[in-house]
């Protein structure tokens, strides 16, 4: 049996990359023709005609889109082996790290990330990008080094997973609100207006779920699509907001949360990246930073208190 021509592997990886034949040939200085010829010989090989036309467009085949997946991460591991392995150097590295989470996260945890990469590495960036849902697809195509939340079955079984700290669900409201005072019950948390926080993927069911056992539910005054602006609407307002206590640390500050009075499972949040980074040192630092952080303040705002 004749070894097949392995090149072809970073044609197909860039062909349904870019989905043409004139994008592709462009990106590998090729020429229409050849990259003509090079999709025969992948239509040959692999029994499928990968790209069909869709009027004007070439779109990928079912096959097409099964394999891009695990062409990528075969393409990548060889630019791996053959890539001399150099020694990090934070003082020199220069790159930007986009990291995809919430607003909570990013306000409760970027200032003690941004002064220890001023300290070890200056010239590195973050971007943070705003996190809408759970689809992971932004970690696999490359768009975002790093990502955090919740793990769920919307995550790619490939996608890798490091724990950061436990959190819970906690009530804010403003000071000198009805709930500051007097003892906590479910039936006076449930008797009150309520900001609901609802994201595509991402709902606070297990409020809702725990206070149905009680026979409560709450009466939802205004939805939000995040836990930042729940939080300003309870500030400014004799609403509740119920959010993520550690997650969201710094936006509650100087409000009264609590406990709540009833059982809500609590959750772990975590780090995700794409296994390609694995072993790429520069990545592997960054990820290290954000667990030490993370982890650093662990015991910060344990208990409720009224600020």
């Amino acid at each position: 049996m004749s070894m097949p021509d392995l090149n072809l592997l970073v044609t197909l990886d860039v062909l349904l990359k870019e989905g043409s034949v004139v994008g592709a040939a462009r990106r590998l200085q090729l020429s229409a023709s050849a990259m003509s010829r090079a999709l025969a010989r992948l239509r040959e090989l692999t029994g499928d005609p990968l790209l069909v036309r869709a009027g004007r467009e070439l779109v990928p085949t079912p096959r097409a889109l099964e394999l891009r997946e695990r062409v990528r991460q075969v393409v990548d591991d060889a630019e791996a082996v053959l890539r001399p392995a150099l020694k990090l150097d934070l003082a020199t590295l220069a790159r930007t790290f986009t990291i995809r989470s919430t607003e909570g996260f990013v306000e409760t945890f970027g200032p003690a990330l941004l002064a220890r990469i001023g300290a070890e590495a200056p010239g590195v960036r973050l971007w943070f990008v705003p996190k809408l849902d759970k689809d992971s697809t932004a970690l696999r195509e490359g768009m975002v080094d790093l990502e955090t939340g919740i793990t769920s079955a919307a995550m790619g079984p490939e996608i890798r997973t490091q724990g950061l700290f436990q959190d819970r669900f906690v009530g804010v409201v403003h000071t000198g609100h009805p709930l500051s005072r007097g003892a906590l019950t479910s039936e006076r948390y449930a008797a009150g207006d309520h900001v609901l926080v609802a994201r595509r993927g991402l709902e606070m069911a297990p409020i809702d779920r725990a206070l149905d056992t009680l026979g409560l539910s709450r009466r939802g005054a205004v939805t939000v699509g995040g836990f930042g602006p729940a939080i300003a609407l309870a500030r400014a307002s004799d609403l509740i907001a119920t959010v993520p206590e550690r997650h969201t640390q710094s936006l509650w500050h100087g409000m009264h949360r609590f406990a709540l009075p009833f059982d809500v499972p609590g959750f772990t949040i975590s780090l995700f990246w794409h296994p390609r980074l694995d072993g790429d040192p520069a990545h592997q630092w960054i990820r290290s930073l954000v667990t030490t952080e993370c982890r650093g303040r662990q015991d910060a705002g344990s208990q409720p208190h009224e600020a």
